[in-house]
């Protein structure tokens, strides 16, 4: 991963049922490459890290209304998209939310090329599914968060390229 890794906060969201909201990403031009993964996006010029995960999520969910949480996890990953390679360094922060109502406010032109909904997961569901899901390991992170509670210090992740 080189220096100059895309900044991005991503959105841990839990409803009052402990369901984890997913946005459904697909390649743009091929619904069928596609996977669901958290909200989440780059920091604008000196944002923060916390200010960048509030705008996102408003931006890709509607939801406003959270308690944003500690950061849970840390990971690099490198993946093609869009015709380019994305190198990212992500920090994802926990949030409940005791709104489940939600729905896209203000994507971006990409966004609204390769976002195709998005939906409430439990973590039994997210076990089961052979749908692809990012980061790989989320299923199991999301069972031990519910089950532990949220880490004393981020856990880094593994990296992952694809």
């Amino acid at each position: 991963m080189t220096a100059a890794a895309r900044r991005v906060a991503r959105v841990v969201l839990l409803d009052p049922d402990d369901r984890i909201l997913l946005l459904h990403g697909h390649e743009p031009g091929d619904l069928a490459d596609d996977w669901w993964f958290t909200p989440g996006g780059g920091l604008e010029g000196d944002e923060t890290h916390e200010e960048a995960a509030r705008r996102e999520l408003a931006e890709e969910t509607g939801v406003t209304d959270i308690e944003l949480g500690p950061v849970l996890w840390k990971r690099t990953c490198s993946f093609p998209f869009d015709g380019r390679r994305w190198d990212q360094d992500e920090w994802y922060f926990l949030a409940r939310t005791e709104r489940t109502a939600t729905g896209p406010q203000s994507l971006t032109e990409l966004e609204s090329r390769s976002v195709a909904g998005l939906r409430w997961w439990t973590s039994a569901e997210l076990l089961t599914t052979r749908e692809t899901v990012y980061p790989t390991r989320l299923a199991e992170l999301l069972r031990t968060l519910l089950d532990e509670g949220p880490p004393r210090v981020p856990l880094v992740l593994a990296a992952e390229i694809a």
